[in-house]
């Protein structure tokens, strides 16, 4: 019988998924959780059957908690998808879900969905050889050549990282000692058994690794465009400031943050968390010094809106005869047009002039 294959996620990260493509995905992948639990609930009753079962427990507990953290994730996404009437808001949601980082423990918790079912398929394709070839009823070939596959695998995984390469080659050396002593005529069954659940093992925590690899280039691309946005305001601030300066009087007494101080965005994943909360903090600065500087510019330009529509006002309701009124005018002109500007004083006498120019109260009982 042929297995399904994972299914291919489509999309990425961030963007509304086409719905015929998340249609055919969604499908697939329920196809894929019914037929791996199936398989998965059969490798749990041969494992019981096995000699040693104990030797294979960790690896169907860890298959097992990664299919539930899937099948709870495609629970998640069943009622945003809506039988496809998901909207463009809905599918990008979903493609958060498809490849943002599972909520189970165990491990799921860092890889996302999609690298969930490839490290499911990987631990299920492990235990099937593992119970297939038992160590009383195995072919030592076959168990060998099984071997020899999952560190092809774990070399691919490695890619650059000289650690992880180092400890594939010290894998290779032991299965290449224990070809030799098998082609002897040596009983190598024990350390056979062992060397199996080593490399399996290691290609689990390479795809692990591989997958916290993928989110820290990710993060860091974040974080980079992050810093440049920041960077990309400050001439547009600088300018600001000195413009609030140069026009009111008593300015906010705030310093433009300078991003170029924290340096350039590290590495590692340790610093990158502290230096993308610094940045955070310098992007709070930024907001709050724009708003102490852009809040007087805006209230003057209030002020002389406001003044313009009182003086017309004054006009059609015949207060701007008086000579009390047309000085008040004169004197809330004057103060908003000043520069520097004193925004509290010109406040208080835009509202002197808003009570002189109010309507006069009409004698009672006078015919209109």
């Amino acid at each position: 019988m042929t297995r399904t294959p994972a299914p291919e996620a489509p999309g990425r990260l961030g963007e509304a998924i086409p719905a015929a493509d998340l249609l055919a995905y969604l499908a697939a992948l329920e196809t894929w959780l019914d037929e791996r639990r199936t398989e998965l609930d059969r490798l749990d009753a041969a494992a019981q059957s096995a000699a040693t079962p104990d030797a294979y427990t960790s690896d169907l507990v860890l298959a097992l908690t990664l299919w539930q953290a899937i099948r709870s994730r495609a629970d998640e996404i069943r009622p945003v998808w809506d039988s496809g009437r998901a909207d463009a808001v809905a599918r990008e949601k979903i493609s958060q879900l498809v490849w943002g980082r599972l909520d189970s423990g165990s491990g799921a918790a860092l890889v996302s969905l999609v690298e969930a079912v490839k490290l499911c398929d990987a631990l299920v394709v492990q235990l099937r050889t593992r119970l297939s070839f038992d160590p009383h009823t195995a072919d030592q070939v076959a168990r060998l050549r099984g071997v020899r596959a999952e560190l092809v695998r774990c070399e691919d995984l490695a890619g650059s990282d000289a650690d992880a390469r180092g400890r594939v080659e010290t894998l290779r050396g032991r299965l290449d000692h224990l070809v030799a002593q098998a082609a002897r005529g040596a009983d190598v069954s024990g350390p056979l058994a062992e060397l199996e659940t080593e490399v399996a093992r290691a290609e689990r925590d390479l795809i692990v690794a591989s997958a916290q690899r993928r989110e820290l280039r990710r993060d860091r691309a974040r974080t980079q465009e992050q810093r440049a946005a920041l960077e990309a305001r400050e001439p547009a601030l600088r300018e600001l400031v000195a413009r609030c300066r140069r026009e009111i009087a008593h300015p906010p007494r705030l310093a433009v943050p300078d991003v170029s101080r924290l340096g350039p965005v590290p590495d590692s994943r340790f610093e990158l968390d502290a230096y993308a909360a610094r940045l955070a903090t310098v992007a709070r600065a930024v907001e709050t010094v724009e708003d102490a500087y852009t809040k007087p510019l805006r209230e003057r330009a209030e002020l002389r809106y406001s003044l313009d529509r009182l003086a017309e006002r004054a006009e059609a309701n015949g207060r701007s005869a008086s000579p009390t009124v047309r000085a008040g005018l004169v004197e809330a002109r004057e103060a908003v047009e000043a520069t520097p500007c004193d925004v509290t004083l010109a406040r208080f006498l835009v509202e002197q002039y808003q009570f002189l120019t109010r309507d006069l109260p009409t004698p009672e009982g006078a015919s209109s």
